[in-house]
């Protein structure tokens, strides 16, 4: 098991965040929990495993409603938890965490098996040859970043062992004002901005270039972070 904040090897995974020198810690489905951080539409009941704030979850001691009204201006669990999963830190059980990156790492091969050709021949590189090409380059997985968001990262650290190069498309983009500022980083996690005008009523239009296999995944997380309110078009595929 991994080892907890206070030493202590834990046995279940938890959010936690230190203010002020007070200890607050929740019980969670990490999955759920990931989901919840990264945005997505999930009930914070569903996450928790126990409407409670610990002060120490492992020992079952429950954090002071004085010391929480006092430091978040609140003592409601389901709103300091709110917090502590937005700002404080996800701590996971060995197991937990290594399939986790077991299974990012797969998905990311898998984007790369998908897109990638070897510029030589023109045919895409057998899974076994990505695979190797990962061992050999030491490709760290990061456990907390989705996979898309890692892919540019990990193709420039394998290149060097294995040349590879990527379908591309270029998107243009109109996210309204409402939604712009916030899916900047979202945007550009996915690939190069190649054009960026902010718009005087407030709304973001841009030109990124992605890898053709993220079309998907980069659209559909566009339209749920803005409820179908965000207008693509595919400009060229090279």
């Amino acid at each position: 098991m991994r080892q907890g904040i206070d030493g202590e090897r834990v046995h279940f995974n938890i959010a936690w965040m230190k203010k002020q020198g007070h200890m607050f810690e929740i019980a969670i489905d990490p999955d759920l929990a990931i989901d919840y951080k990264h945005g997505k539409e999930v009930d914070i009941r569903d996450l928790l495993k126990a409407e409670k704030i610990f002060s120490n979850a492992r020992m079952g001691d429950v954090a002071s409603e004085h010391v929480m009204q006092e430091l978040f201006g609140t003592s409601e669990p389901l709103k300091v938890a709110d917090i502590i999963l937005k700002k404080g830190e996800i701590q996971l059980t060995e197991e937990y965490r290594e399939r986790l990156k077991e299974e990012k790492r797969k998905k990311i091969m898998d984007i790369i098996h998908r897109n990638g050709v070897d510029p030589k021949t023109g045919n895409p590189h057998p899974p076994q040859r990505i695979e190797n090409a990962f061992n050999q380059a030491k490709v760290h997985i990061d456990p907390w970043k989705r996979p898309e968001d890692q892919v540019q990262e990990i193709l420039k650290k394998i290149r060097p062992v294995l040349p590879i190069s990527f379908e591309t498309k270029e998107v243009e983009i109109h996210i309204p004002p409402e939604y712009a500022a916030k899916l900047y980083s979202t945007v550009k996690s996915y690939g190069k901005i190649l054009k960026d005008d902010w718009m005087n009523d407030g709304s973001w239009l841009c030109i990124v270039e992605i890898a053709a296999g993220l079309q998907a995944d980069f659209f559909e997380e566009l339209n749920n972070k803005t409820h179908g309110n965000v207008q693509t078009k595919i400009l060229k595929t090279k």
